[in-house]
């Protein structure tokens, strides 16, 4: 067989296989393997502590140890490194919430055929909200640092990080010296508060409600909207901004953080399978680009519009 076409087939083998790997990963966390697991179990061990079958619970130990995240040694399997780092509650970068959410994107996304078939989303696992804020601040706690210093903060006083989920975005800004209203619906609003609350950021303060229908205060100098955009319509954001536009101090600013996606929309891959996931899970999301946002920033009214690069995110800014 030709080299190069072999190497393209195993290549292409472990793209489409990418799913196993998954898979492995999401029930091992569903089971909270790596939390029983401690300083070291054996397969029998573990399963007695998980109540699961003991030939299979070998199997899936044997399966996490293959794609690194437990070392095995004389039939006893502990954490490595990254699985002590991610998979733990205790850690900072805990990503446990992520994994469980994504189980039930796992759901939805088995009826990606009939989404293409239909153009309607589904939403076959069940929602469960406070797994979704969690994980939402499992994936925004290694882009915060990054976001805020690419904001420009001079002569910010007050902020609303509109749509702020569990609140990470609030407490960086807060840190910052800026007096931040997180507005969101009331059952986001109680996740936020918790978290909120136990890193003792007393300049956050919240605002329930719907911010397609209900007033979001103002005026404010910044006005900060991370990973918003993509679950709207065309006709909601434009609707959205100028709502925005109108909260704002004169010569506030607004600043749209999303994924990144470049201007023929099938680049870079985690952009163009974001589009999936929100063809998936809403009836009018997608991945928008850089330059379409800046469009809307424009037709809104905000002048200076300015793009800046994050890796696999964008920052867009704007000023009234």
């Amino acid at each position: 067989m030709n080299t190069a076409i072999a190497e393209m087939a195993r290549n292409f083998a472990r793209l489409a296989g990418g799913f196993r790997a998954s898979r492995v990963i999401l029930t091992a966390n569903n089971l909270g393997l790596f939390e029983r697991i401690g300083a070291g179990k054996n397969a029998a061990h573990l399963a007695k502590a998980l109540r699961t079958d003991a030939r299979a619970t070998e199997i899936l130990l044997d399966a996490v140890t293959a794609l690194g995240l437990l070392a095995k040694r004389g039939g006893v399997y502990r954490l490595t490194p990254p699985a002590k780092q991610l998979l733990l509650p205790s850690s900072p970068w805990y990503q446990g919430d992520m994994l469980r959410h994504a189980d039930r994107l796992w759901q939805n996304w088995s009826g990606l055929d009939d989404v293409v078939k239909t153009g309607m989303p589904n939403r076959a696992g069940r929602r469960d909200h406070n797994v979704f804020i969690r994980a939402m601040h499992n994936i925004a706690v290694f882009r915060v640092d990054a976001v805020v210093k690419a904001l420009n903060l001079g002569g910010v006083r007050t902020a609303i990080d509109l749509g702020g989920g569990p609140g990470t975005y609030s407490i960086a800004l807060a840190k910052k010296g800026v007096a931040v209203t997180l507005f969101d619906h009331p059952e986001t609003l109680e996740v936020a508060k918790e978290m909120i609350t136990r890193g003792r950021t007393p300049r956050v303060t919240f605002r329930g409600g719907d911010f397609h229908f209900d007033d979001i205060g103002g005026p404010y100098d910044l006005a900060f909207l991370s990973q918003v955009l993509h679950s709207l319509s065309e006709t909601e954001i434009a609707a959205l901004l100028g709502k925005v536009y109108d909260a704002l101090a004169p010569k506030g600013q607004v600043a749209v953080h999303e994924f990144s996606l470049n201007d023929d929309h099938a680049s870079p891959v985690p952009g163009a399978l974001f589009s999936i996931n929100m063809l998936v899970n809403t009836a009018a999301g997608r991945s928008y680009t850089p330059k379409e946002v800046a469009g809307w920033l424009k037709g809104t009214g905000f002048r200076t519009i300015r793009t800046k690069n994050l890796g696999d995110t964008s920052l867009i800014i704007g000023r009234k």
